[in-house]
């Protein structure tokens, strides 16, 4: 079914700066390229939450019915310390920290990365194509570079001509930054004389003899710079111009604008008709630092084995948490904020829970249709999943009126309803019920039930402390104990 015919999506593009209306290149087909993590270490949480917002994107436009391309590339060679072009490779560092190969380092992290994101019910991207694996592509592009005019080598390593490209074309046409302002604060660096001019980037850097990453070339023997993997992988599998091309809004300057460059210098064409950027994820108000300890891993987060938050947060609700805000918005992870939002995810979920024991009438007292509209008019809007969310607790109230007699549906509304909260809470927003996940039924269910068995024991011991204690704070999960003359059940808030 190709829906998105019927519907028409707005979306922010940071080239531009406005919301505009989404036209891909080719009808019924798109091409989305997102930077993917470079593997150095265990995925940040900042970066979960920029490949979270384009794995929404990613399923809403499979679900209008586009053929989507989704190209999310890994990082495994040339990226310097501070996104630099002096210094030490990330990954090379860091096994030479360990004193193991480099690419022992790249496959810990890939995995890590891998099941990280599995977590958080990701969809695999289309193609997940690694730096390493297009070294002749890399080496392609530079020499057209050259050869159009805008690349340069210097002992061994060949540089992208910056002030020559501006004579003819915009270098900060993204970023909105000009080439002036960019001279003027400049200051020299150590190891950067063979440039031409300080804000020149490496296409490719000639290996210093202890730099175990390297690969011939008509230059020498060296590795790609950073920029121009991500040209070189999104063009070869998405064409030389394509429809979006995604990653957070760190990357916009110079990562991004070098790609603009490059494709330019080398194509004569701009990459991309859309460029979207995810915003920062902040902790308790402040910017994620190592250095300060202001910092949360995924797995601390899910494990609750850390000093900042209160309690473990299952990966659905933290996906929920991340949702209630837009993907261009700032977003303050506290424990307050996830709290909240673990609420307010098991209310969607009992609610979800008590659909199939609706009852239909012979009339509808509300718009199905026009509600169900809204849910898409929200998405449409530049993916705003805010107002989609509000959008499912209005239907949570239908529901509850439904269940109350309050608010009436006919039988075809009431499927028309079901199907489009399943499509919006599950296919879109990408939740799992967490009573059916792998936390749910059986683990929940059989944790749960051992501790009814503890507290009737202690029950039985008028040892009260301890049983109000474990009621209580199982209360303060989220879970009720509901004791009966037939015995003790449980229930989630």
């Amino acid at each position: 079914m190709q829906l998105y015919k019927n519907q028409h999506i707005k979306v922010y593009n940071s080239l531009t700066g406005k919301k505009e209306s989404f036209k891909p290149i080719t009808e019924g087909y798109v091409g989305m390229y997102v930077c993917g993590p470079t593997v150095y270490s265990n995925v940040h949480l900042g970066n979960v939450r920029t490949f979270m917002s384009f794995d929404m994107v990613f399923r809403y436009l499979k679900h209008l019915g586009y053929k989507v391309r989704y190209v999310r590339n890994i990082t495994d060679a040339g990226h310097l310390e501070n996104d630099a072009d002096v210094g030490e490779d990330k990954i090379t560092k860091k096994a030479r920290l360990e004193e193991i190969e480099p690419m022992e380092i790249v496959q810990r992290y890939t995995v890590d990365f891998h099941n990280v994101l599995n977590q958080f019910n990701f969809l695999p991207p289309s193609i997940e194509p690694t730096a390493t694996g297009h070294i002749i592509e890399q080496i392609e592009l530079i020499s057209t570079i050259i050869d159009n005019g805008f690349g340069y080598e210097v002992n061994g390593s060949v540089y992208f001509d910056v002030h020559k490209y501006n004579e003819t074309n915009n270098y900060g046409i993204l970023s909105k930054r000009k080439l002036e302002d960019l001279i003027h604060n400049t200051r020299a660096l150590d190891g950067q004389s063979d440039k031409k001019n300080p804000q020149d980037f490496a296409l490719w850097k000639k290996a210093e003899e202890t730099h175990i990453m390297r690969w011939p070339s008509p230059w020498s023997d060296g590795f790609p710079g950073w920029h121009l993997e991500c040209t070189a992988m999104s063009t070869k599998y998405l064409g030389e111009q394509f429809d979006i091309h995604g990653g957070g809004m760190d990357l916009k300057f110079p990562h991004h604008e070098c790609e603009i460059a490059q494709n330019q210098a080398a194509k004569g064409k701009s990459p991309v008709n859309y460029w979207m950027h995810a915003n920062m994820l902040e902790l308790n108000g402040a910017r994620m630092s190592k250095s300060t300890g202001n910092y949360i891993n995924p797995a601390e987060l899910l494990s609750g084995k850390n000093d900042i938050l209160s309690k473990a947060y299952n990966p659905n609700v933290v996906r929920f948490f991340m949702m209630q805000s837009a993907y261009r918005s700032v977003l303050d992870l506290t424990d307050n904020g996830l709290l909240a939002s673990e609420k307010g995810f098991n209310r969607l979920m009992n609610a979800v829970d008590d659909l199939d024991n609706l009852k239909a009438s012979s009339t509808s007292s509300f718009d199905v249709k026009a509600w169900e509209q809204a849910c898409y008019n929200a998405m449409n809007d530049d993916f705003n999943t805010p107002i989609l969310i509000a959008n499912l607790f209005e239907a949570v109230n239908h529901i509850n009126g439904i269940k109350e007699g309050n608010t009436t549906i006919t039988a075809d509304d009431l499927e028309t309803f079901k199907n489009a909260i399943h499509t919006f809470v599950f296919e879109l927003l990408g939740l799992n019920n967490a009573k059916d996940s792998a936390e749910g039924p059986n683990k929940l269910s059989g944790a749960v039930e051992l501790l009814i068995k503890l507290r009737q024991e202690a029950r039985a011991n008028k040892d009260f402390s301890l049983s109000d204690k474990i009621r209580d704070e199982l209360a303060e999960v989220g879970i009720t104990l509901n004791d009966s003359r037939e015995g003790t059940t449980f229930s989630t808030n």
